[in-house]
């Protein structure tokens, strides 16, 4: 058996762009193939916390992301009825010499041509657009990937970079659906309003909150508001319209109401996630990002998961790997307890931050305990040094309602 050569990544968004850049920086030959007719991400705002600042600086793209990414100087969690400051946690030098990068956010079309700009640069790192996926198969040296325009690739390995709807998913495993939250999306980045401070900014209220927070250079501000539909029966299209929007909004503050006109309110997101699920990889292939692990919005990890993946990835078929099927199973390994524990939190968390009445009073009585250089709550998330992930408490059954 040889060294890891040739690697085919099925998949040209954050996710798989970051597993190119990642592998061809090991000396491996990168074939991405892209289903949609041109590499673009599609969504607005992306926050990255300092677990991804440091793979970003890894790969060599923190130079390229700081020419358009913002970094707030603090995170504030809001009373959304009221506009009332609940809670703040600071994000200047204290945070930055803690975990070895800052927290940023940008736009996702900034941050994919970041990353596409440094992968075609090691020039091992080639794209293939309007690729659509039918058929996986491997063998015992080699793993074929073939495209519905009848062009096949071949790689030492092939990676289901895919998102939550993953043909590689879907080819290689007996697979069910996606689970759908009964919590809609709507966005609106749009024109920055003067004054808007350099801060991530949570309000929140009971089923219901917003998202703020500055992208592209600080010339937009990103919203991203969020209810969970009354009306969200199984299989049903008529939920979560503008009029159960503005409903639910009634009672939240100034700011809040003005906020609902800034929002595209003909484009309705919806929310999905997994269990998680063990068994990523099947001898030559694998999964990474919301292919293997998709979770909701609420600790802002999807992107920063699948970056984490792909340096671990990386790493795993690097340093003259052999036996591929071993490899990957190694990469698994390690990366199954860790993202399995942030897709559980991420549910727990959403839980938390939609809290109404006794719950929410609780809530906030316990962060108003806390100092703003208090990290403790994102230790596990952001940190280096194995701090354990909070334990979802065991009367909760986090899977119990969408």
């Amino acid at each position: 058996m040889t060294a890891v050569d040739k690697i085919v990544v099925v998949g040209g968004g954050i996710g798989g762009v970051s597993a190119a850049v990642a592998l061809a920086k090991r000396g491996m030959e990168v074939t991405v193939l892209e289903r949609a007719p041109e590499i673009k991400e599609i969504g607005a705002g992306l926050q990255l916390g300092p677990n991804a600042g440091r793979v970003l600086q890894d790969l060599g793209v923190m130079d390229a992301v700081l020419r358009t990414a913002v970094l707030p100087h603090r995170f504030v969690l809001r009373d959304i009825y009221t506009g009332d400051e609940i809670y703040q946690a600071t994000m200047g030098k204290e945070f930055v010499q803690r975990y070895g990068a800052p927290y940023t956010v940008i736009h996702r079309a900034d941050l994919l041509d970041a990353l596409l700009e440094v992968a075609l640069a090691t020039g091992n790192v080639e794209v293939a657009t309007g690729k659509e996926v039918v058929a996986v198969e491997q063998t015992d040296t080699a793993a074929h990937v073939q495209c519905a325009d009848g062009s096949t690739y071949r790689g030492d390995a092939v990676i289901g970079a895919d998102g939550l709807r993953s043909a590689v998913r879907r080819l290689t495993l007996d697979d069910s659906e996606p689970i759908r939250s009964e919590y809609v999306i709507y966005r609106g980045p749009g024109p920055r309003p003067e004054g808007t401070e350099d801060a991530v900014m949570l309000f929140a209220g009971d089923e219901i909150h917003l998202m703020q927070y500055p992208v592209q250079g600080g010339e937009l501000l990103n919203r991203v508001l969020s209810f969970r539909s009354r009306t969200a029966a199984p299989g049903s299209e008529e939920w979560a319209t503008r009029e159960e929007l503005f409903e639910r909004f009634a009672n939240t503050c100034d700011h809040i109401k003005e906020s609902l006109h800034t929002l595209d309110l003909e484009t309705r997101w919806v929310q999905f996630d997994r269990k998680p699920m063990a068994g990523w990889s099947d001898g030559r292939i694998t999964l990474l990002g919301d292919a293997a692990h998709p979770m909701r919005q609420y600790l802002a990890q999807g992107a920063g998961q699948a970056m984490e993946d792909a340096v671990a990835l990386a790493d795993a078929l690097g340093n003259g790997a052999a036996d591929v099927p071993a490899a990957l199973a190694k990469y698994e390994e390690i990366r199954y307890p860790r993202t399995s524990a942030v897709q559980e939190n991420t549910r727990f968390f959403g839980e938390m931050v939609h809290l109404g009445g006794a719950g929410a009073i609780l809530r906030d009585a316990y962060l108003g305990t806390l100092a703003d250089n208090d990290y403790s709550l994102a230790q596990w998330l952001y940190g280096t040094d194995g701090v354990a992930p909070p334990r979802v408490p065991d009367h909760m059954d986090i899977y119990s309602k969408s």
